[in-house]
């Protein structure tokens, strides 16, 4: 959104959904909208569909667009607008930049059929069992976090190459036989479509307006990722500082991810903490502190493999590291996977965390297990002991083996004095303190 709201316009802007059929597929009242426009807003593409006695000054997007927005309303607010948006403008379309920017209350919407309305059609394929993901200006690597054997996505290329990238995604993912088509043009006399399998796609690039219907199949050896956090450890790549698989579901079970909330991931170690919060719903976010350089890369490759490329990671000590974070954003969670015993670590994790917010932190050592118990007394929560055992050969029979045990702490934080009041043990930094 822009820094000061927009006057509102002096009239209602039109914002019409636009399909590849052009001006023969609109409705009525929207080809009245546009007739009745005096300034005309949208694509090259867009505006070149459109006959003659739409006769309002055509005005192209800018690039980049988003920011170009507030000042083209700004410049013809006292004048009836009419934006085009492809299909729907509601779906991944310039109608939810519009309604930031001036309000729901100063747009009429014109819905189109989307692209995902007539794919669904085309396929026979309910639309409310299918997954759709846009690759529209975002990565690739996001994809991969909707894998799963038996679903059906729709993919929204970003051009023409895209299908080809998608192809090699899943094929590198395990999901080399999965079906693809591509549907072109759709709803437009030039409609189309190409099938093949992902690992074996020789298509060339086509029209730059597709679709990409996925049937994912998983082959025999891909390795098989959940939809819920505790994946596997080998899903990771990493040197040791790993929250193993089963601590790891139990860590995110108390941090307890939520739509759209923010977590702060305090020494990320290999990110899979900060991983598995994003993968469980689309809208969560994470950042990833991690203060050696090699971890930090290595977060990063876990994170676009996982398909959780939008993770953010700071590579810097905590808690130094921490201050320029707060500025941007109050986190809803944080997790101290390593360094508790830093000089004031707690302390700027508390002071961060916005209030109702919920903060975990686990460690195998008894210094850092001695300042958990004194923050235990002080603020509540629960203190809790993890311990996992696994069989293992013994000679020619089966024993057990067990791990580290692990001491967590988690925590919701209501309004308080000031942490600086709770005694700390002397605190000295114990290396490898990530579980």
């Amino acid at each position: 959104m822009s820094a000061t709201p927009p006057a509102p316009p002096a009239h209602p802007v039109s914002v019409v959904g636009i399909g590849a059929d052009g001006w023969s597929g609109l409705s009525g009242g929207a080809r009245e909208a546009l007739r009745e426009a005096e300034v005309l807003i949208g694509g090259a593409r867009q505006l070149d569909l459109l006959p003659p006695e739409c006769a309002g000054v055509r005005v192209s997007w800018p690039s980049p667009l988003r920011p170009g927005v507030p000042r083209l309303l700004a410049e013809h607010r006292e004048r009836r607008i009419a934006v085009l948006a492809s299909g729907d403008p509601m779906f991944y379309g310039i109608g939810r930049a519009l309604a930031e920017e001036l309000g729901p209350e100063s747009l009429h919407v014109l819905p189109h059929p989307s692209s995902v309305s007539y794919a669904c059609a085309r396929l026979g394929w309910p639309l409310e069992d299918t997954e759709v993901v846009t690759l529209v200006g975002r990565p690739a690597a996001r994809l991969a976090v909707s894998l799963h054997e038996g679903r059906r996505l729709l993919v929204l290329s970003a051009d023409a190459s895209t299908p080809v990238t998608v192809a090699a995604l899943l094929t590198a993912h395990g999901f080399g036989p999965s079906r693809m088509r591509v549907l072109e043009q759709l709803g437009s006399e030039a409609e189309a479509y190409v099938d093949g399998v992902a690992e074996s796609w020789a298509h060339a690039p086509g029209d730059r307006l597709n679709v990409i219907a996925i049937d994912c199949r998983a082959s025999q050896d891909a390795l098989r990722l959940g939809a819920v956090p505790g994946l596997p450890d080998e899903a990771y790549e990493h040197d040791g500082q790993l929250t193993k698989r089963h601590i790891r579901g139990a860590t995110l079970g108390a941090l307890a991810p939520a739509p759209g909330e923010l977590l702060w991931d305090v020494g990320g170690g290999s990110g899979s903490i900060a991983i598995e919060w994003m993968r469980t719903h689309v809208s969560c976010r994470a950042v990833s502190v991690e203060r050696d350089p090699v971890r930090a890369e290595r977060i990063t490759r876990n994170a676009e493999r996982l398909g959780v490329p939008g993770l953010r990671v700071v590579t810097g000590p905590a808690p130094s590291s921490l201050s320029e974070l707060s500025e941007l954003d109050v986190p809803d969670a944080v997790f101290i996977g390593g360094g508790l015993t830093a000089p004031g670590l707690l302390d700027a994790c508390w002071e961060a965390l916005r209030p109702g917010g919920r903060l975990v932190a686990n460690t195998v050592t008894l210094e850092s297990e001695a300042l958990l118990g004194e923050w235990y007394r002080a603020y509540g929560g629960e203190l809790t002991r993890l311990a996992v055992a696994h069989a293992v050969p013994v000679g020619g029979f089966t024993g057990w083996r067990q791990a580290m045990p692990v001491t967590q702490w988690s925590v919701s934080k209501s309004p308080s004095p000031s942490p600086s009041a709770v005694p700390s043990p002397a605190r000295v930094p114990v290396p490898g303190d990530r579980t």
